[in-house]
């Protein structure tokens, strides 16, 4: 699922590509992906786009005109967003979602997942965008440490549960909460209410460094180009998606918490003092405040 890093680069490139530029016609052809159908999808046709903005996971891309209309889009897992220099490009497949057609070229939506959860709407107004659409959480890289701290005491539950939650933390999901958790230093099964001052300044810091790291890393990537390989799996990731490869610090094999259909990474010489956490065991315990997939982290 793209996550604060990719999402930004995105709307980064977005400003670039068609900001400024008209939407002359919009095909949507995934059956599930318009979530909204007032105002009709085509009102947005004809406007041009005026900015961008992220609100948790969610790409918005604000029109002209004196109605205030936005488009939302949620990639969830698999949707990703590709660019064709061709106007009236074809989507790809079965993976294509929707075409959003401009003069210049081709903004399109694919989903490659026989599970379609990617969603698509078109809001009026700032106060409907908002409820809609803003979970509440605080922004990771805009908050202050004394702010961070509220918002991950406002319930006693796991570090992974509480970093994953939209209403509490904006725009982070299951792989960078693996690398903070890792960069911190703290096992993602210990409880929010059980942290000392010394480790949530350090998860403060840690959340920071690894969201600015990789948000640089996408940049750079990118370029001047529009981001293409978009992915929650880097070689250059500590722990996420590298189970029983050795950790970059101490060589221990990196372990795992499988849980249905969630999967968490860790290292368990640098984060749980030596300890490798029982997938079955944990199930019993964890029960409610753990994922049951990556859906989950953001509903």
């Amino acid at each position: 699922m793209p996550e604060l890093p990719d999402v930004v680069v995105y709307l980064e490139a977005l400003d670039r590509f068609v900001v400024g530029r008209k939407l002359r016609k919009i095909r949507v052809i995934g059956v599930s992906l318009l979530q909204t159908f007032d105002p009709p999808i085509s009102a947005a046709e004809g406007r041009a786009v005026v900015g961008t903005r992220r609100l948790g996971k969610r790409l918005v891309l604000e029109l002209d005109g004196p109605d205030e209309l936005y488009l939302v889009v949620h990639l969830m897992v698999a949707g990703r967003l590709r660019w064709r220099d061709q106007p009236g490009a074809k989507p790809p497949g079965k993976i294509g979602l929707a075409a959003f057609d401009f003069e210049q070229g081709t903004l399109l939506l694919t989903e490659a997942s026989k599970r379609k959860r990617a969603s698509l709407w078109l809001v009026n107004g700032g106060d409907a965008l908002a409820e809609g659409h803003d979970r509440g959480g605080v922004e990771p890289l805009e908050t202050d440490e004394a702010a961070f701290r509220d918002a991950l005491n406002t319930r006693n539950r796991t570090l992974k549960r509480a970093l994953c939650d939209p209403t509490v933390f904006s725009g982070i999901g299951n792989a960078y909460s693996d690398e903070i958790l890792f960069h911190a230093g703290l096992s993602p099964v210990q409880r929010t209410g059980h942290l000392s001052d010394t480790e949530i300044a350090r998860l403060y810091q840690a959340t920071r460094s690894t969201l600015l790291d990789w948000t640089d890393r996408h940049r750079q990537a990118v370029g001047a180009g529009f981001p293409d390989k978009v992915t929650a799996f880097h070689d250059d990731m500590a722990v996420h998606g590298k189970y029983n490869q050795p950790c970059l610090v101490c060589a221990v094999p990196v372990q795992r918490i499988v849980y249905v259909e969630n999967e968490v990474n860790y290292c368990p010489q640098c984060q749980t003092g030596g300890r490798v956490l029982a997938d079955r065991s944990l199930s019993r315990l964890l029960k409610d405040d753990w994922p049951r997939s990556i859906e989950d982290l953001e509903d």
